[in-house]
């Protein structure tokens, strides 16, 4: 799973590379063939961010696949093959001051197109990145700027290329051999891993696992900004293939337009990114028998409202009440 937190360490460090040094990092990019090409009906693009800020907001839908549910391969899509472990809605805002990492709960009982209601995870199995974007842009109203996935894998390699991350680990654990202990540790990748698959012994289920995996991204960015790597040449360039390499994106997404979207949040810090669990009124179980989640319709809107016209940040303020990581808080 990627945020845009570190696709901006990755092309803020491309933009203060030269020469060879750029093309090696750029050439572990993949790229996946337009998704919005066939899209319709889609939701309005904001020109302009909020309070007149002269820039667009910026939507990037990002998934996390594990690859005992993604054949392997989260970018080589195949019909009924793959899900998505993890669903992550990123607005950055106009004034790129602030970045919202929203997860959205993969067994979301949502409205998939063409294929009546089911778990927005199904989406990508049955249509892939178009279909998945379609899903959201509809649930949502919010239009998708650019879409990205990783498999959880890369990222425990990009979490050995920082020397591991710290992680304040609420409840001790082992889980496929792996074994944590409670409180702050410096996780391993294979830890890391271990951390974010749990779900059966945790108390809130697949709801905690979202908190985790959020966790590990931040502990991800906190370490790669705190370890001074994007001021050491030769730890950079290794940091930076290896992050390159546990994405894939849009054709669209151009490493031009990354490089202009560091450019323009290079004051953003991991401080200012919020990480939340989109509102639920609780968990059900579909007519067939599947256990779901039911999304709390009437403050999830309010919530897409304020993504769409890019007053998230005030209406986060207004709304102390939702599901917000904490700031350093254990993580069961």
């Amino acid at each position: 799973m990627l945020i845009v937190g570190v696709l901006v360490v990755v092309v803020g460090g491309i933009a203060g590379l030269l020469g060879v040094l750029q093309q090696r990092v750029t050439s572990h990019f993949e790229y996946i063939n337009d998704p919005f090409d066939s899209l319709t009906n889609r939701p309005i693009e904001e020109s302009d961010g909020a309070a007149g800020s002269g820039a667009a907001p910026m939507n990037i839908l990002l998934l996390g696949s594990d690859s005992r549910i993604s054949a392997g391969d989260p970018g080589q899509w195949e019909y009924g093959a793959q899900r998505t472990d993890a669903i992550m809605l990123v607005h950055i805002s106009g004034d790129r001051q602030s970045v919202q990492v929203m997860s959205i709960p993969r067994d979301s009982w949502v409205p998939i197109p063409g294929h009546g209601t089911a778990k927005i995870n199904a989406a990508y199995s049955f249509g892939g990145p178009t279909l998945m974007i379609e899903t959201v842009e509809q649930l949502t109203g919010v239009r998708i700027n650019h879409f990205a996935i990783a498999d959880f894998e890369s990222f425990a390699a990009l979490t050995d290329e920082l020397g591991g991350v710290e992680i304040n680990v609420g409840t001790e654990f082992t889980n496929h051999g792996v074994h944590v202990e409670a409180g702050t540790q410096t996780l391993t990748g294979d830890q890391a891993l271990a951390y974010v698959r749990e779900r059966y012994g945790l108390p809130g289920g697949d709801f905690d696992r979202v908190k985790r995996q959020q966790n590990w991204i931040r502990a991800i960015l906190r370490a790669a900004f705190d370890r001074d790597i994007l001021t050491d040449p030769l730890a950079l360039t290794s940091f930076l293939e290896t992050a390159a390499s546990a994405v894939m994106v849009d054709a669209g997404f151009t490493v031009g337009e990354m490089r202009s979207l560091a450019l323009s949040m290079r004051h953003v810090r991991p401080g200012d990114m919020t990480f939340l669990t989109v509102p639920i009124s609780g968990t059900g179980w579909s007519d067939d028998g599947q256990s779901i989640v039911l999304l709390d319709r009437a403050p999830f809107d309010d919530l897409m409202a304020a993504v769409a016209d890019d007053s998230v940040s005030d209406y986060l303020e207004d709304n102390p009440d939702l599901n917000v990581l904490g700031g350093s808080d254990a993580v069961r």
